[in-house]
């Protein structure tokens, strides 16, 4: 398996990462079969959505040099990279897609491999009208904003917002409120994956709200569809016995 070698910009994973730019003939990412991404799960999921936006989905594994590393295989412990490779259990991820319309009449699409969330861009409550599959289920929705949420990202930002954390085979998403102030007492709701949302912003103009797909931001929104892509899976690398599945498992037992 030809393998190619990205790092995040900070000293700790530039430092990290030296002894493994000696350990492996490396390729060009156009060329390998898998990327082996060193930092921590920000730059993972940038490179994720750098592979989703060139349309050349290969294998991602994971080296924790950041933070928090949920998406992350632990740091380098002197196995050859080649092996921890080879030996990874693969996990297949659906990212959501996301088409947004700005009261400017522009339109957007974006991918999310964690939530897609709804959010207030002044002091004005966000008002939003909540549609699943077509059909008005909430007429108005007040607070700082809502999210959907898949598998993978029900341990973000999701389970800070007091979402579910979902497992990852479960073919499920989380519909979760940010903060609601009318209905006060909803907690969300438990969606299957193959459900499509839709909110449309209530007086756009004087409660402006933008609309954030992981990392990409679009503003001023006044409708934004959100349903898991049809075209598009990605594949993350994990050593033995710390798959993706055993980590969400765990989180729920965390106190």
């Amino acid at each position: 398996m030809k393998l190619a070698l990205v790092v995040s910009d900070t000293e700790k994973a530039q430092e990290g990462a030296e002894p493994l730019r000696r350990s492996h003939d490396w390729v060009e990412p156009d060329d390998a079969d898998a990327l082996v991404v060193v930092g921590g799960d920000g730059f993972l999921l940038h490179m994720l959505h750098e592979l989703l936006d060139q349309d050349r989905i290969i294998p991602c594994y994971g080296l924790n040099l950041g933070t928090v590393g949920f998406l992350m295989n632990s740091k380098p412990d002197g196995k050859p990279i080649a092996k921890r490779v080879a030996d990874a259990q693969r996990v297949s991820v659906r990212p959501l897609e996301m088409h947004a319309t700005t009261q400017s009449g522009e339109e957007f699409r974006y991918y999310a491999i964690n939530e897609v969330s709804l959010l207030r861009e002044t002091r004005q409550t966000a008002k939003l009208e909540v549609k699943v599959n077509g059909r008005v289920r909430m007429e108005e929705l007040a607070g700082d904003g809502v999210l959907v949420a898949t598998p993978a990202g029900s341990t973000a930002y999701n389970l800070s917002a007091n979402g579910p954390i979902l497992p990852l085979g479960s073919r499920i998403l989380a519909l979760t409120p940010i903060s609601p102030f009318r209905p006060r007492r909803w907690r969300g709701a438990i969606l299957p994956d193959d459900a499509e949302v839709e909110f449309r912003v209530r007086e756009p103009q004087k409660r402006p709200v933008a609309a954030v797909a992981d990392q990409k931001e679009v503003r001023q929104v006044i409708d934004v569809r959100i349903a898991i892509s049809d075209e598009k899976k990605l594949t993350l690398l994990f050593d033995p016995g710390e798959s993706l599945e055993e980590r969400i498992f765990s989180e729920q037992f965390q106190v």
